[in-house]
């Protein structure tokens, strides 16, 4: 299946002053895949290593740390030839020997010329506390769950994905709403992560994606075990209750929901632990939509959203009828899906900011204040075609008049624009930020 991030390791494979590759992303979100394609494609050999019970490779990188003998030990494992340009080494699993990931840097310095990539589970990475990290010696990508638009390449919509992507085709995008929405349907049901987006396409059974969105969510619930040690009860409270919390008319988070009387700070070690696990997404209220937005996070009042909205469903146990057949996925549930759906589209964007805006006296809310490129868009998340926006006309028009500031929407609605307001389909959201974060990008001098 087609992963946009393949554009990127590409970028990464012909830049000179490279370095080693680390690709960080939750567990099952196709990182092996993607780095054996690209090994396989790009390259004239792929020397894949995978850490999990290796004990040939842990004994050789326990010894010291000399490049050259750590790639005769490899080339002599793998019968292979190592050669600069024309080889790619990937060490798959390396939260299983922690000694691989510190030998990055001794790549990078000794060795800069040969492409060495490390993929593993991010919860174990970010554990090896024994281990120094090799930071500034690696280049680091993040790998999201796919995305709408690649879920409908995945599913042969490869015309509808390159007109979402296009600049100037909302006529033809609106025109074709309703095939577009009958698509996001089965993406909120599906979700994103590859093996269930792959069973979606060869067997198109709603109840074995199901199955194997609950074996995901039953690995992550071992990861945190094993990984989150005096912290796993909590860790578990908190992604358990998400699917409450989102269902909630002010998806604030509330920990008194977890137990009576839970604090903050007894949970705040546990969040953080699962945000840096790629599991959740943490999403601050801001007092300002301003540049830069991070000056203004209020870090104790926030939501949470999950890396998945398929996963979301199945920690839900939303039956599959409602999610496939008819519009109440869109109209129920008080937009959980929606809003959780929204935020990982644009999670996958780079060099965006994401917060909220709201009033303790009010009850005006902003669902996202976007910093993008170097803009900051105030964005209203509506789940059905009722798009009265209050709201963000308030927050636009009177809040901020006079900044230049322009609200956005996204709806089940087509694209409109009015002098105050742009109305971006649900379906759009993703490629149309990605734009307007691109078209901020310094251009190039031509001549």
């Amino acid at each position: 299946m087609k992963r946009y991030i393949y554009k990127d390791l590409l970028k990464w494979k012909d830049t000179p002053r490279r370095k080693p590759l680390m690709l960080y992303g939750a567990r099952q979100v196709g990182k092996t895949y993607i780095l054996k394609e690209f090994g396989r494609n790009e390259f004239d050999e792929m020397i894949y290593i995978n850490c999990y019970k290796n004990e040939q490779l842990k004994i050789l990188m326990s010894g010291d740390a000399d490049v050259n003998r750590i790639l005769l030990g490899i080339s002599s494992m793998t019968n292979l030839e190592i050669r600069p340009g024309k080889t790619f080494i990937f060490f798959d699993e390396v939260q299983e020997i922690p000694d691989v990931v510190a030998a990055l840097k001794y790549f990078c310095e000794d060795a800069p010329d040969l492409h060495v990539a490390a993929a593993g589970s991010l919860l174990g990475v970010m554990n090896m506390e024994e281990t120094p990290f090799p930071t500034g010696k690696v280049d680091i990508k993040h790998l999201y769950p796919m995305t709408y638009d690649e879920f409908l390449e995945a599913v042969g919509e490869t015309t509808k994905a390159e007109l979402l992507r296009l600049a100037n085709t909302d006529e033809t995008v609106n025109s074709l709403l309703l095939s577009f929405t009958d698509r996001l349907r089965q993406y909120y049901f599906v979700g994103g992560m590859p093996e269930a987006v792959l069973d979606f396409i060869e067997n198109k059974n709603p109840v074995s994606v199901r199955v194997i969105q609950q074996a995901i969510l039953t690995a992550y619930d071992a990861d945190i075990a094993k990984h989150a040690g005096k912290d796993t009860q909590k860790a578990r409270m908190v992604f358990e209750s998400i699917s409450s919390q989102l269902a909630r008319e002010n998806k604030k988070f509330i920990f008194g929901a977890l137990k009576k009387g839970a604090r903050a700070s007894e949970y705040e070690q546990a969040i953080q632990w699962l945000v840096n696990a790629g599991l959740i997404y943490k999403v601050c209220r801001v007092s300002k939509a301003a540049m830069p937005l991070k000056f203004y996070e209020e870090k104790d009042i926030f939501k949470l959203f999950l890396l998945d909205v398929g996963l979301l469903a199945a920690m839900a146990n939303v039956p599959p009828s409602l999610m496939l057949i008819g519009n109440t996925v869109f109209t129920e549930f008080k937009g959980a899906f929606t809003e959780n759906y929204v935020l990982t589209q644009i999670k996958t964007i780079p060099e965006t900011v994401i917060g909220y805006y709201s009033k303790d006296n009010s009850s005006l809310e902003i669902d996202f204040i976007v910093q993008c490129g170097s803009e900051i868009l105030p964005l209203e998340v509506k789940a059905e075609e009722n798009v009265k926006s209050k709201s963000l006309r308030q927050f636009v028009t009177i809040d901020n008049s006079g900044s230049g500031m322009h609200g956005y929407r996204t709806s089940m609605k087509g694209y409109e624009q009015q002098d105050w307001m742009s109305n971006i389909p649900l379906f759009a959201i993703r490629p149309f930020l990605l734009r307007k974060s691109q078209d901020a990008l310094p251009k190039a001098d031509t001549v």
